[in-house]
């Protein structure tokens, strides 16, 4: 079990083996969206990484393809089976472990912190995923500074998009959407993760900025990071 698992579970703190695996990589964004939302509802889970780099990724290996069709992180396996693609896992622990809630009463609200979060998880992330950047790289033969550009060009226009409907909504609070955390608060900052390393504008974006600083402030976000999971190099 991870370290920070441990920290967060009030079953662990029973004694009783974790009833959650999450197959993850600390740098997937994807599986950071969903340590974000097992850490606010502590939810003690044991992390299995699998690296997508090492041996030509141990994602396309045939015990990863089983858990993933697709190849990719994360999965959550539990009691119930097997669970893939974050926003769907995530509502799922919503549904099972109902407080904190991650998705709001009203159904207005609801659809507007879905739709931020999928700004996110589908029309930014997948254009900086790390197959399409392998892509451009190994079959394209593009070389770093312009595959960087790339990355810098979409994810500017869509944090800059995603500003604009956090600032110009008075719904938006300390966080997303109001103030605690909600589903959009988890995809927002791995994201801001991503544009950090590759250089992306975020000056431009004070809204986005506030809300990842009242993000990065509470434990449930700290213990998900990137450098804080065992598989960190």
């Amino acid at each position: 079990m991870s370290e920070h698992s441990a920290s967060a579970g009030n079953v662990a703190a029973e004694g009783r083996a974790a009833p959650i695996e999450l197959y993850t990589y600390y740098r997937s964004s994807a599986a950071y969206r969903v340590r974000i939302a097992l850490n606010l509802k502590a939810l003690a889970y044991e992390a299995i990484p699998v690296h997508l780099l090492r041996g030509g990724g141990e994602q396309r290996q045939a015990a990863h393809l089983a858990r993933h069709p697709l190849g990719l992180v994360p999965v959550l396996h539990t009691d119930e089976g097997w669970f893939t693609q974050s926003l769907a896992i995530i509502e799922w622990l919503d549904e099972a472990h109902p407080s904190p809630a991650l998705l709001p009463a009203d159904r207005a609200a609801r659809a507007r912190v879905r739709a931020i979060a999928q700004a996110i998880a589908c029309d930014i992330h997948p254009l900086n995923n790390l197959r399409v950047l392998q892509y451009l790289a190994n079959e394209l033969g593009v070389d770093e500074a312009r595959k960087n550009a790339w990355c810098r060009h979409w994810v500017d226009i869509g944090l800059a998009g995603v500003e604009r409907m956090l600032a110009e909504d008075p719904r938006t609070g300390r966080f997303c959407h109001g103030d605690a955390p909600t589903l959009a608060d988890c995809c927002l900052v791995p994201q801001v993760f991503n544009a950090r390393r590759v250089g992306a504008r975020l000056d431009d974006k004070p809204t986005i900025a506030r809300i990842v600083q009242a993000c990065e402030a509470l434990d449930a976000f700290r213990h998900a990071a990137p450098a804080n999971q065992p598989d960190a190099e």
